[in-house]
This record gives C-alpha cells, structure tokens and sequence, in this order.
C-alpha cells in the first residue's frame, strides 16, 4: 500500500510539472499519442516475440532472460497506455532493450550470488578456510 501511495505521489508531481510547462492542450495530445504507442506496441507484439525467439535459437539470450524480456516489452506498453507523465517514462524506457538488459543484470546477478551463498551454507562447510598445506 506504501508503495502505492508514494507512485501516486511521484506520479502527481511530474505530470503537475511537465504538464504546467507544455500547456493542457500538449498534455492531452501527449496522453494519446503515448496510449496509441502503447497499443500499436501491443498488436506488435509478436514481432517482439518473434526476435527473442531467434536469440533463442541463436543462444544469444537463456530462457530466462526470454521471459523477462518479454515480460518489460509487455508491462512497458500497457504503461505507455495509463495515462500520467512518470508511466508514460518508465514504460518508454521499458521498450529499449539495452535497460531490460540493465534490469535483468542487475537484479539476475544478485539472485545467483544468492543461490551460491546458500549452496555454499548448504554443503555445511561455511566456517571452512581453505588452505594449500605443503610439506617439506
């Protein structure tokens, strides 16, 4: 609920900024042009899909990093679709795969470091030091 209150809040305040400066009639224009990006994105979708398969194929991309891709092309363009100035942003950066692909890094590199610390705590050898011991 928190999470919600404070989107609301950035929310309110871009679009009071960004739409003050442009004017009302910008701001109305605006708001429909991004929603028929949003659905124009939507009916292409397949083509999204399409390109992520062939990276699939060509082992570009693991299955993973398939469905996350897909998944911000598709939260990007219903984003693009609500009306608000912050969404309109965060959806349009969603459709560049260069910060999905920041995304995904960020947080797939700190779930491996997760699972790692955990087999490593798992094996039972956690408070281990391991040495190299050379006899003379």
């Amino acid at each position: 609920m928190i999470y919600f209150l404070i989107y609301l809040f950035l929310e309110t305040l871009v679009s009071v900024n960004i739409s003050s400066s442009i004017g009302g009639l910008a701001t109305f224009f605006e708001i429909l042009l991004t929603a028929v990006a949003g659905l124009f994105i939507l009916a292409n979708f397949r083509y999204t899909l399409a390109e992520n398969f062939a990276a699939i194929n060509l082992r570009q991309i693991d299955i993973e990093e398939f469905q996350r891709l897909n998944m911000f092309s598709f939260i990007g363009a219903i984003l693009l679709i609500i009306p608000g100035f912050l969404t309109d942003i965060i959806g349009a950066l969603l459709q560049f795969s260069v910060v999905t692909s920041m995304i995904i890094n960020r947080f797939g590199m700190k779930k491996k470091m997760d699972e790692m610390e955990k087999n490593c705590k798992k094996d039972g050898y956690d408070d281990v030091i391991d040495v190299e011991v050379i006899e003379k």
